[in-house]
């Protein structure tokens, strides 16, 4: 499977599961026309070296969401992909959601998390053994007017 295929595929599965985990949370909003402010939600995909996604979960658990939290970067949720043979690149990634007020705060909030010293102290002890990432994508979108999650 190529990698575009596989990231789409990814893509579809966290649309799918955040999409179904929130429908009963959040109330069906009024229908209105997106403009540039609405918020963006950022997907993220996370390949870990073999034997370190262990390690790159402690990091978001102990420390990175207290980061994102920090900078007003909304956690949606985090998952790993279920073991599929006939995907093992599935068995060192970590899928997850953020929600920004706009693709602008999108921006400035990471611009802050990187440049952050307790973040990038943070960063380097995770990494005193191998980086923890051999891979990071990422995708913005927009909530259609008839999604359950805005």
């Amino acid at each position: 499977m190529t990698k575009s295929k596989w990231s789409f595929g990814v893509f579809t599965a966290a649309v799918f599961v955040a999409g179904f985990a929130f429908r009963g949370l959040v109330a069906m909003p009024t229908v209105q026309a997106q403009t540039a402010t609405d918020k963006v939600f950022e997907f993220r995909i996370y390949t870990a070296p073999p034997g370190k996604l262990d390690a790159l979960k402690a990091r978001f658990r102990d420390h990175t969401i207290k980061f994102f939290d920090k900078y007003g970067m909304k956690s949606i949720g985090y998952w790993t992909p279920q073991a599929d043979p006939t995907k093992p690149q599935w068995d060192n990634t970590i899928v997850y959601i953020l929600q920004h007020p706009s693709r602008e705060a999108a921006t400035k909030a990471w611009a802050s998390f990187n440049a952050d010293p307790e973040w990038q102290k943070v960063r380097t002890e995770s990494q005193k053994d191998g980086p923890l990432t051999t891979k990071v994508e990422n995708i913005f979108a927009t909530a259609t007017d008839f999604s359950p999650i805005k």
